[in-house]
């Protein structure tokens, strides 16, 4: 009986370590035999999955770590380098937000020189962001613990905080493009289920349609009802008054220009319209002015999870979007003489379909084509540097993903400000995060606008 359940246990322990190999393979690696190379999208799909181990990892330092190190009352050089600077303030509520600061630059600075140095391994080698993740996670852990050990003084509160306001800046300009071609994509994508369920079965489409109309119509009545809240919340100052009408005066004309022409989509529009008031909630619920910001003494979880969320969205989109290579490639044309069209035609074929599934596939499947000698085919083209240079291997992805490591460490340090008015409950809370979201917001209105006018100012130009 004894050897029956001991090979039973070591059967089971067997299928349980190969599964556990195989699920960490999926996530760090290649899921895929050793034989057929990753596809092109893996890479984004791992690097996201970085970063988001990076925030989660700077949430742990700022919300627990930075507290155990303040109250543990022990001398030596980590928690010395961890709390350089945070001794001048006077209580402990602000010494425990220098800490969580502190944390939370270890782990985005050691996110922005992990992209930074994967940027360069692209720019060198096209594959190399779908190659040895398992190696790379290990890197990022490394550069995280050798941080902890590096004083906050002069390279995070000094060097690495005014690098990280910058590429904010950028992030957030890059969110907005990834908003509009969002709010494009959702109507796009149910009108064709529209039509192709019109094409099978006759009066089916209808269904999509309704659904884009209530869709369109519900978040227009949470757009308006949203503007009401505002003005009876936030409407004690002139500067959220101005903020909030701005941001009505700009939503009706776009819906405006939408309505008056064929470009753009009413559900498009009403997301835009939707996205706009919550950017224009969080602005003003980060004015620090305590006359125009009931919720400047209180944990603001709204606003705290609408950044969450929003910046999870982009991450997803830079990740998993299927458009986001062909909304963010810069395409590169690869002339190689060959003396056989049928090769030449293949090749284009397959750069096409590269582009739209996001596997690199430099070869025409047919009936008759070996396994084998299409995954030497493979590795020949691959060798040879025949790869789409699409968003997925190029180095843009890296400064992207750079980019978001700036963005939410300034999310989660109100861009490095730390004061004692008040605002130590929400470390979000800051004059100059408030005008960054707001300017955001007449951006992306301004782009959607740009894109509804711009087919009829030139009507000669391709803007498809």
């Amino acid at each position: 009986m004894a050897s029956i359940i001991s090979c039973i246990v070591t059967s089971a322990t067997f299928c349980f370590c190969s599964a556990s190999a195989s699920l960490m393979s999926a996530c760090c690696g290649n899921d895929k035999s050793s034989s057929i190379a990753p596809g092109a999208s893996s890479g984004r799909k791992r690097s996201v999955l970085l970063l988001c181990l990076a925030i989660a990892i700077a949430f742990g330092f700022q919300y627990w770590v930075a507290k155990y190190i303040v109250n543990i009352g022990i001398d030596n050089y980590v928690t010395n380098a961890w709390l350089s600077g945070c001794e001048d303030f006077e209580t402990k509520a602000l010494t425990e937000r220098c800490a969580g600061q502190a944390g939370v630059y270890r782990s985005a600075f050691s996110a922005l020189i992990f992209f930074l140095l994967a940027a360069v391994a692209v720019s060198c080698k096209r594959t190399a962001n779908r190659e040895a993740w398992p190696a790379k996670y290990a890197l990022f852990l490394f550069l995280v613990l050798g941080m902890c050990f590096v004083p906050n003084e002069p390279l995070f509160t000094n060097i690495y905080l005014n690098i990280a306001r910058v590429g904010a800046v950028f992030f957030i300009l890059f969110q907005q493009v990834i908003f509009v071609d969002l709010a494009y994509n959702w109507n796009d994508g149910w009108v064709e289920r529209s039509n192709d369920a019109e094409n099978e079965e006759n009066g089916s489409g209808k269904k999509w349609l309704i659904a884009i109309l209530v869709s369109a119509a519900f978040l227009l009545l949470a757009s308006i009802v949203g503007w009401g809240l505002l003005f009876y919340f936030f409407g004690g100052c002139g500067t959220n008054i101005a903020f909030i009408a701005i941001t009505i005066i700009l939503s009706l004309s776009v819906i405006v220009a939408q309505l008056s022409g064929n470009e753009g989509s009413l559900l498009a529009s009403s997301l835009i319209t939707a996205y706009a008031t919550m950017l224009c909630y969080s602005a003003v619920a980060r004015n620090p002015n305590a006359a125009c910001n009931p919720q400047l003494n209180t944990d603001d979880v709204l606003s705290i999870c609408i950044g969450a969320g929003l910046t999870i969205v982009s991450l997803g989109y830079v990740g998993w979007s299927a458009t986001a290579d062909s909304t963010l490639d810069s395409t590169v044309t690869i002339d190689e003489d060959d003396d056989d069209g049928n090769k030449d035609s293949a090749r284009s074929s397959s750069e096409d379909k590269s582009k739209i599934t996001g596997v690199v596939s430099n070869y025409q499947s047919t009936k008759d084509e070996d396994e084998e000698s299409r995954v030497i085919d493979t590795e020949e083209r691959s060798l040879n540097g025949n790869i789409p240079d699409t968003f997925s291997n190029n180095w843009k992805l890296n400064l992207a993903l750079a980019a978001v490591t700036c963005w939410f460490s300034m999310v989660l340090t109100g861009f490095g400000l730390i004061q004692a008015d008040g605002n130590v409950a929400n470390p979000q809370i800051g004059e100059v995060n408030m005008w960054m979201i707001i300017a955001s917001q007449w951006f992306a209105l301004l782009l959607y606008t740009w894109t509804l006018i711009a087919p009829r100012i030139f009507p000669d130009r391709e803007f498809s």
